[in-house]
């Protein structure tokens, strides 16, 4: 690597890692998915999908399939990961260039902010439920601050949450992969402690389980089922792209496989049907079903048994976000300026903007920004993965000039630092959910019946659709524009 290409595109956490530093094995690329999979939104997954009208089988089975379905671009893109120690950023310069990378990479990087900011206000919850439990106080009786919309006790235990991820991130990667290692089995623990009061206090598993299917005809199902699975989808989007980040620490590529098969789609499926078991138990033991495990704790008149389920929420939560939320926009904000961001720069600047957001806004918003969104960047991150693969595999077959990648004047410089077809092919592909992108994001503005049924189907298959068309589109304009 030379002088130059050292000063402007890498430091030493975007450069390769060494052979020594790749320590993952199977069991650790599993634990990291399954402390990232157990998770609040996790339990409450299946409640929205029952929501709109599934029956609980129906609501796993999409869950599962979604999880398998993002399996696939989650374990082709980890391969370069892997196999040449590179992160994300670095590896999009293959396909936007060295100086385009930085666009791409801060499409998922902005999302993450947004999901760091979410998850840590729920972890500050649970901070402020177990408060309220010691201080015997109503978490409802504080006043609200003007302009922020929560009370002094709430902003206090949303910053002391922030402040502990905060804490763990400036230590670094190492200090999240043990984490994830040491909270991977305790979360599990606590799954099935849950499972286990549910039936013993329902004496069963409850109505929902009883509960019939809303649709009376196929017809009715499909449209549903086919917005539900992009959802599921869109849940891992970001991480389908940024696996390299976690990959270029494997051994191999056999850890990197079947540690994300065994700890992706089970533990998603498994966890989710925690939460519908639990809530289906809430309808008898309080007459009406509670998904928010929040909520549910606070229904629980034994002090002791509130605190242990809250600090679990917090380690899970911890667990979610670090590995989740952090890693990626770290890495991509550092490949924004190498000589002067490095990982924990980048960390910092990512929890800074993470406040910033106020998430507890983004909460409140009338359309849920957690499932109605999930589709919504569905539709920007689809195309890049589609990018992404069509670039490594098809294009290159999996040969990268490892130097080159951190060679301001190397042969992923295209034009200016800019690959016009990869830029090109992003555009065109999220061109097609756009409008429908707007009719759930504005309504008031855009109203449904404001464009053709057709392009409403296109935006519930959001996703698929921007992979497809990206991966088209880029190898048709790479074929045609080489060096462009």
């Amino acid at each position: 690597m030379t002088d130059h290409a050292s000063g402007s595109l890498s430091n030493p956490d975007l450069a390769p890692v060494s052979a020594e530093r790749r320590t993952w094995g199977t069991w650790h690329i599993a634990a990291l998915w399954v402390g990232m999979a157990v998770c609040i939104p996790t339990y409450m997954m299946a409640g929205n999908l029952i929501g709109a009208g599934m029956n609980w089988w129906q609501a796993l089975l999409t869950i599962f399939l979604g999880n398998v379905i993002v399996l696939i671009p989650m374990t082709l893109n980890a391969h370069p990961g892997t196999a040449y120690g590179i992160p994300f950023p670095v590896l999009l310069r293959a396909s936007f260039g060295t100086r385009g990378a930085n666009i791409a990479a801060l499409l998922r990087g902005l999302v993450a902010c947004g999901w760091f900011g979410i998850q840590t206000w729920l972890g500050g919850a649970a901070i402020y439920g177990i408060c309220a439990i010691l201080f015997d106080f109503l978490p409802t009786s504080g006043t609200a601050i003007p302009g922020l919309g929560i009370s002094p006790g709430q902003l206090a235990a949303f910053l002391a949450f922030w402040a502990l991820n905060v804490a763990i991130i400036i230590r670094g990667i190492d200090a999240i992969k043990w984490l994830e290692v040491l909270s991977a089995p305790f979360l599990l623990l606590v799954g099935s402690a849950l499972v286990l009061w549910a039936y013993t206090a329902a004496k069963g598993f409850g109505p929902i389980f009883a509960q019939p299917s809303a649709f009376a005809t196929p017809a009715a199902f499909w449209p549903v089922f086919g917005a539900s699975l992009t959802a599921q989808v869109g849940f891992w989007a970001t991480l389908s792209l940024n696996i390299p980040d976690f990959s270029r620490f494997a051994k191999n590529q056999r850890s990197q496989i079947v540690g994300q098969a065994i700890g992706l789609p089970p533990t998603m499926v498994l966890f989710s049907f925690v939460g519908i078991v639990v809530t289906s138990a809430t309808v008898v033991v309080f007459g009406e079903a509670i998904w928010d495990p929040v909520q549910l704790l606070s229904r629980f008149q034994h002090p002791v048994l509130c605190v242990l389920a809250l600090l679990a929420l917090i380690i899970a939560t911890l667990s979610t976000n670090l590995a989740a939320n952090v890693v990626s926009p770290a890495n991509d904000f550092s490949n924004l300026a190498p000589r002067f961001i490095g990982f924990k720069t980048g960390a910092i600047i990512t929890s800074v903007i993470g406040i910033l957001m106020m998430p507890w806004k983004l909460l409140s918003l009338p359309n849920g920004y957690i499932f109605t969104w999930l589709i919504g960047y569905g539709a920007l991150l689809g195309p890049i993965a589609g990018i992404m693969i069509a670039d490594y595999y098809l294009v290159r077959k999996k040969r990268l000039d490892v130097a080159g990648l951190y060679d301001a004047r190397g042969p992923y410089r295209y034009t200016g630092g800019f690959s016009l077809v990869g830029l090109a092919a992003l555009l065109l592909a999220v061109l097609p959910n756009v409008p429908g992108f707007l009719t759930v994001a504005a309504p008031s503005h855009f109203p449904a019946n404001s464009i053709p049924s057709a392009l409403h189907t296109l935006y519930n298959q959001a996703w698929f659709v921007g992979f497809a068309f990206a991966f088209g589109l880029y190898l048709m304009l790479r074929k045609l524009w080489p060096n462009g």
